[in-house]
């Protein structure tokens, strides 16, 4: 039976995991019945215990949303989480393992939009979501799941804040209305090889379509985005394991480029 207390106490294991830098087994093994519903408790339980340790809100993201990384992680519809200004590197810095609790991380390239409205789902279509973005950019986002060597359900996934670890936003600010979202090629090295391509449209056709889905989705849960809060799109590409010692570079055609180093 799960119940609230377990919820709770689940919540706090996945925050204790961040803290020591340790994985869980997952939580759809221990319990077999657990809903997507009761995850996202868990995931707020998640979040509520960072918000005490003195973390901020600043914005949601949505994950698994290109079939390629669906195909990779064996999970077959997206999740969604919570971005707090603890998650948030410069574009262009060094990334601790440590200093990040990073344990397994894997980068995605997308697109990240910077709201200058309110957007209350349901009922929020990609019209919407383009009228209220101020910019987009491209950004890096660094997942890294609390569950052993990434064994992830749906619901695991969303217990742990959708795998979220750090993200880094790229300098350039560029108006939605001027670029076809659906038709930006992102190309990704590692250490200067290839490491991966992907077009907009990889995200639920397009990334303004991938934003409506989690503003709907997070209000149907009573969760609104807020004006100036930053909402992540989705990987374009399928994701890169990375390592201390590694360095990424990314750009995504009309959006701009951003890049990051990993240590120990």
């Amino acid at each position: 039976m799960i119940d609230d207390t377990l919820i709770q106490q689940l919540g706090d294991e996945l925050f204790a995991a961040l803290q020591s830098k340790t994985s869980l087994t997952p939580l759809t093994e221990r319990y077999p019945d657990l809903t997507i519903e009761q995850a996202y408790q868990i995931s707020l339980q998640f979040l509520k215990r960072r918000e005490a340790a003195g973390e901020k809100l600043i914005g949601k993201k949505i994950g698994v949303t290109s079939k390629a990384v669906q195909d990779m992680l064996n999970v077959h519809q997206p999740d969604f989480g919570f971005l707090t200004d603890a998650m948030q590197v410069a574009d262009a810095s060094s990334v601790s393992k440590a200093q990040y609790g990073l344990v397994q991380p894997r980068a995605e390239g997308e697109i990240a939009f910077i709201l200058k409205a309110d957007l209350n789902g349901p009922g929020i279509t990609a019209s919407d979501v383009l009228a209220a973005t101020e910019y987009v950019v491209p950004c890096f986002e660094i997942v890294d799941s609390r569950i052993r060597d990434w064994k992830i359900a749906i619901e695991d996934t969303v217990a742990d804040n959708a795998s979220c670890g750090v993200f880094a936003l790229g300098s350039a600010r560029i108006d939605p209305r001027t670029v076809d979202l659906a038709k930006v090629e992102l190309t990704m090295t590692k250490n200067g090889e290839p490491a991966g391509t992907g077009l907009g449209s990889a995200v639920q056709g397009h990334p303004c379509e991938a934003v409506a889905w989690l503003a709907n989705t997070l209000g149907k849960l009573g969760i609104p985005f807020r004006k100036g809060e930053i909402i992540l799109s989705g990987a374009l590409a399928p994701l890169v394991p990375v390592t201390a010692g590694d360095r990424i570079e990314m750009n995504i055609t009309g959006l701009g480029s951003a890049s990051l180093t990993f240590t120990d």
